[in-house]
């Protein structure tokens, strides 16, 4: 009887082992988990910034003041346009 009885405390000492362990890992992975989510949320709350700030720079008002300003770029108007006139063979060689 005496050896029936070393041999299950050795599963129960094995047993709590594996309990202990098991235990540990997923206190692990969940606070792996909770950091993952924590940067999930960090990583939206960016995205909504970044989008946000490239439809700001994206309107139509600060083009055309960007296109005006920087780029010295005015209105077209007939005053300065410049019509090209296409060869009247040029057109049918295709």
């Amino acid at each position: 009887m005496t050896r029936l009885d070393g041999l299950l405390v050795l599963v129960l000492l094995g047993s709590a082992l594996v309990l202990v362990r098991t235990s540990y890992e997923a206190r692990r992975l969940f606070a792996e988990l909770d950091r993952a989510r924590a940067e999930q949320r960090r990583l939206d709350a960016e995205y909504k910034r970044l989008d946000a700030e490239r439809q700001a720079q994206g309107t139509h008002l600060r083009v055309e003041r960007v296109a005006r300003d920087k780029l010295a770029m005015r209105p077209a108007t007939p005053g300065i346009t410049t019509y090209v006139d296409e060869p009247a063979g040029a057109g049918a060689t295709r």
